[in-house]
């Protein structure tokens, strides 16, 4: 587990005419602030990695298809420096992911249709806040 990454368990609420399905309330414990709520889609065996963000802290569900999610902690203060956590994300596997500033992540469809991460961020997208790498970056030593 990466210092200050949380894990809430989800209501998932399904019968015959559907699902509804619970991301994040202003009454939990990780909700912080509301910035903007955005989906990324991403198609089956691609990967989004690697970014972190220096102010943004990260809400995470998946909505549609699998996603995993790997994190990577290389803040020199941190008790889990140089560790990486993998979370499995689905409609089934479903809860939220909540993931301080600079954190690097990174995320691949397992899945076989497109896939849909939702995230409820706590400030609103700035391009300058954004670090980025890509998927190969060389002082991340993890295999896609």
């Amino acid at each position: 587990m990466i210092q200050g990454v949380e894990i809430t368990p989800l209501k998932k609420v399904s019968d015959e005419r559907g699902s509804i399905m619970h991301m994040l309330r202003n009454d939990s414990k990780v909700f912080k602030k509301f910035g903007e709520i955005y989906f990324s889609t991403t198609y089956s065996n691609y990967i989004k990695a690697w970014r972190k963000h220096k102010e943004m802290t990260l809400n995470y569900v998946c909505i549609q298809g699998v996603i995993k999610l790997v994190l990577y902690d290389d803040r020199k203060s941190s008790v889990s420096r140089g560790k990486f956590q993998e979370l499995i994300l689905s409609t089934d596997n479903y809860f939220l992911v909540t993931v301080p500033p600079l954190i690097w992540i990174g995320f691949k469809n397992i899945g076989l249709s497109e896939s849909i991460l939702a995230n409820c961020s706590t400030i609103p997208y700035n391009e300058d806040e954004i670090i980025r790498s890509s998927k190969d970056h060389s002082e991340i030593p993890y295999k896609w």
